[in-house]
């Protein structure tokens, strides 16, 4: 069977079976599902046959079993906000759009859990936990419009996972819809647990390759007391590196980020801050123990960065104060946007290695003239080099993805990650086998058990 056949045949089913969801087949707003944020000119994007949007989890369950039966891929998508490609189509490919799923299902104050499905936006997850006065700790940088499933899909990370861990340390359970149409849960909502595999976790940043998740059960925690605030510069990345490494080892903050000087003078162009766009880098902290306790902490901070070799070091306990000083670190993927096309890189390093990721980051710019600018999570080693390109020009694009490749294998080298958050997607697939060595068989052996056609997000991640 042809793929137009197998295509044309879903559609009959989608058009005539069980409800799965709004059927979209008008060509002009296909195109709008084709692809993510990933960078066009590097990642390929096919035209879907169709798109579904189910509200519930039958009807997803109705549509991935119309696929099934006429053996065409199914590309999961929530808000189409990520940054690998990983929620490209391919032609002839059924998108099921989770953007109609939004419901907060339950939420147990008592418990200290909620369970939502998947198409709801992280902040009005964080939203409703705060009118219960819980908090929900996960927090990308695209929380204002990223969904808990593109979340779960990609472990998503954010500014205060170096305290708070990663979206699978908020994970207790999962609804998943599987490749043959079955709905099942797994993980739990107590908050320890041993029977069986840890199958949450094995779904949980697996980009849409195992099944689709159609409801989340999450952990909830006590507010966050109130937080005091540092902002550092240094004239060298090392002495950035120095400091970085006394906080990690003597305390624990609640927020610990990088920026280096290319970001910074983008952030003066687009947004003028005030920053010295002179330094090599700018460090951010914050302690959100509570009152004089926070301020001593990060009082402290500031004295291992002035030791370290800071040239200023400011603290403050005033959160209005703290937020503007903050502000430049929120807007260092938007102001390098500014300046032309942007491939954002997400790998990860051990703590340790940090100075070494920063010098060899400056030494690929050079050797490729490309433009980086660096900035992202210190406290855990997840930098994001961003490099910035005229996606018009195909020298340029050329010499982006040469620098892509050599700040992959930079992470490799020293013992890093090619993705602390972001996913493998498409746009790191290349990379993948060399970082799983020979456990990749493992995880092919899985992927082949959940999905043993390979209908689900094929040619992604695994």
């Amino acid at each position: 069977m042809t793929a137009a056949t197998a295509a044309d045949r879903l559609l009959d089913d989608l058009a005539s079976g069980p409800p799965a969801g709004d059927l979209v087949t008008d060509p002009e707003v296909l195109a709008s599902y084709r692809r993510d944020q990933a960078a066009p000119a590097l990642v390929p994007a096919g035209m879907p046959a169709a798109v579904v949007r189910p509200r519930t989890t039958e009807e997803v369950q109705a549509a991935v079993r119309a696929a099934a039966r006429h053996q065409v891929p199914v590309v999961p998508r929530g808000a189409g906000s990520g940054l690998s490609g990983g929620a490209n189509a391919i032609d002839g490919c059924l998108v099921v759009s989770l953007e109609r799923m939004t419901d907060v299902v339950e939420l147990d104050g008592a418990s200290l859990l909620a369970t939502v499905q998947p198409g709801l936006v992280n902040l009005n997850l964080r939203e409703a936990a705060e009118r219960e006065g819980l908090f929900y700790a996960p927090d990308p940088a695209s929380y204002e419009f990223s969904t808990i499933g593109g979340n779960i899909a990609t472990n998503a990370g954010g500014l205060c996972c170096v305290k708070y861990g990663v979206t699978r340390d908020a994970l207790l359970g999962l609804e998943v819809v599987l490749a043959d149409g079955r709905a099942v849960r797994v993980g739990r909502r107590a908050r320890k647990g041993v029977a069986g595999y840890d199958l949450a976790s094995l779904f949980c940043g697996s980009e849409g390759t195992l099944g689709i998740v159609t409801q989340a059960t999450v952990r909830l925690i006590p507010p966050p007391r109130s937080s005091a605030t540092l902002a550092a510069s240094f004239p060298t990345l090392g002495s950035a590196g120095a400091a970085i490494a006394k906080i990690s080892r003597n305390a624990t903050p609640s927020v610990l980020e990088l920026m280096d000087r290319t970001t910074i003078q983008a952030v003066e162009r687009m947004a003028p801050q005030e920053l010295d766009d002179t330094v090599a880098a700018l460090l951010f902290a914050r302690s959100d123990l509570g009152g004089a306790a926070a301020l001593r902490a990060v009082d402290e901070m500031a004295r291992w960065c002035e030791e370290a070799g800071a040239t200023l070091a400011l603290t403050t306990d005033e959160e209005a104060e703290g937020r503007m000083l903050m502000a430049a670190r929120r807007l260092a993927y938007p102001a390098l946007e500014h300046q032309g096309a942007t491939l954002l890189d997400d790998v990860g390093v051990p703590l340790g290695q940090i100075p070494a990721l920063l010098d060899g980051i400056e030494r690929i710019a050079g050797e490729h003239g490309v433009t980086i600018g660096t900035f992202g999570h210190a406290g855990d080693g997840n930098m994001h080099p961003t490099i910035v390109f005229d996606h018009r020009d195909p020298d340029s694009v050329a010499r982006a993805r040469a620098a892509f490749a050599a700040l992959v294998r930079l992470a490799l080298d020293l013992g890093g990650t090619v993705t602390g958050e972001h996913g493998v997607g498409l746009l790191k697939r290349g990379f993948l086998d060399g970082e799983l060595g020979e456990a990749a068989e493992l995880n092919h052996a899985v992927k082949r058990a959940l999905d043993p056609h390979g209908l689900f997000n094929p040619g992604k991640g695994i």
